[in-house]
């Protein structure tokens, strides 16, 4: 048998300050939504993208009262004028201030922009949050219609809305969110049915609850971030589908300006070695559809809880 061994003074030690603060947590708690930013300001490239957009937002507000000029005035005694210090941009072939109209088109493009985002987002979560929870014979027909609704050409749509309604700002949004909203809805339909399967949801539905406070606090809040993701991204589609169609002359009727309208009037100043005219609505599309692509990158790795660290 081992000796006993006895307990003597020299083995302990009174307890100090530094014991005591030994399980003292040093770091404090972060919310959800704070490490999201967190994680968003550590990339780079996705701030700087968010910093273009607010620039541009903030130069859409003001630029047009910058130059003193009008978007719609025309001059022809100042035609096709390069950039210089009285007219930044140069002007255009009817004689009018390309950076007035160029901020004034950001305010058109933008609009479109977010608000058939903001349209896609509504329509295509009510519509596929139902069809996920409902499932069954419900879900079959509401994705049987939206696949038929997604069949018809696009470009024919426009044309038909076009000639029925007019041209104008209210009916490019609406031929872009006739289907634009079925993607978003798909997207939030995949994720219904595959939280609705989780314990938490079986559990609420055990209990008795509905399926419109199911939907609510257990579904949409843990497919949030995938959806802004998506909304980030519909934004600068939605911009480019705009000058698309602006530039097939099924656009922004003039005076009004955007960016699309402004590439295709250049097209006959192309042609007399006017490139500026072209390159600088040109360069503010890329730069829109940039920042928003690396901004909505950005965000989906931040949202994302595999790439925490």
């Amino acid at each position: 048998m081992q000796p006993e061994t006895r307990l003597t003074a020299d083995m302990f030690r009174p307890v100090t300050d530094n014991f005591k603060d030994a399980e003292k947590i040093e770091r404090p708690s972060i919310s959800y939504r704070a490490d999201v930013w967190r994680r968003l300001k550590l990339n780079k490239l996705a701030m700087a993208g968010l910093f273009i957009i607010i620039v541009l937002v903030i130069m859409a507000i003001i630029g047009p009262m910058i130059s003193g000029y009008t978007y719609y005035k025309q001059d022809f005694t100042a035609r096709n004028l390069r950039p210089s210090a009285e007219h930044w941009f140069g002007t255009d072939s009817s004689g009018r201030d390309i950076f007035t109209r160029i901020w004034y088109g950001a305010r058109i493009s933008l609009f479109i922009g977010v608000m058939a985002a903001f349209i896609d987002f509504v329509i295509g979560v009510i519509y596929g949050g139902i069809s996920g929870l409902k499932g069954g014979r419900v879900d079959n027909i509401m994705m049987r219609i939206a696949e038929v609704l997604y069949s018809v050409p696009y470009l024919l749509m426009v044309i038909l809305l076009m000639v029925i309604i007019g041209p104008g700002l209210w009916t490019i949004i609406m031929a872009m969110t006739l289907t634009g909203w079925i993607p978003m809805a798909r997207l939030v339909r995949g994720q219904v049915l595959q939280l609705k399967e989780q314990e938490y949801v079986q559990a609420s539905i055990a209990l008795g609850a509905d399926a419109k406070w199911i939907l609510m606090k257990h579904i949409l809040p843990n497919t949030m971030g995938l959806i802004l993701v998506n909304v980030t991204l519909t934004v600068p589609t939605a911009i480019f589908a705009e000058a698309t169609l602006s530039f097939l002359g099924l656009g922004i009727p003039a005076p009004r300006a955007s960016w699309g309208t402004m590439a295709n009037d250049a097209l006959v100043s192309l042609l007399i070695g006017n490139a500026y005219q072209l390159f600088i609505p040109g360069f503010f599309i890329s730069l829109t559809m940039f920042a928003f692509n690396v901004l909505g990158d950005g965000m989906r790795d931040a949202l994302d809880p595999r790439m925490r660290k």
